[in-house]
């Protein structure tokens, strides 16, 4: 379970800057290489890297490097863990939700 809360740890603490989300948001569509991802912002390429240098070790992208080309790809995997924790929260509030609708209900129905 801990290794569980470092890993969802790891995926929050890279999902917290909209430079990374939009990495991920763009490399929904495919793989791309870091000078493709760096080319939208107004950043130098080593302040770059240290975002993609984040994603991978938050498990979120793979890097492979061919020649002087660095391709990044979204590691799915990765996701269906934050997607897996998003769910039981859904469920937990549901649950609750579902709880006061019955107690409401059950408070009207009462004279």
């Amino acid at each position: 379970m801990a290794k569980y809360a470092e890993a969802l740890d790891d995926v929050f603490v890279a999902l917290a800057d909209p430079t990374r989300r939009e990495v991920i948001r763009r490399l929904g569509s495919g793989p791309a290489s870091v000078g493709e991802l760096a080319r939208p912002f107004q950043i130098t390429l080593p302040s770059f890297m240290k975002h993609v240098r984040t994603l991978e070790s938050s498990g979120l992208i793979r890097t492979a490097k061919s020649g002087r080309v660095r391709t990044c790809t979204l590691n799915r995997e990765r996701l269906e863990l934050l997607d897996g924790w998003l769910d039981e929260q859904r469920r937990i509030w549901e649950a609750r939700t579902d709880r006061l609708e019955e107690l409401v209900t059950h408070q009207e129905e009462t004279p």
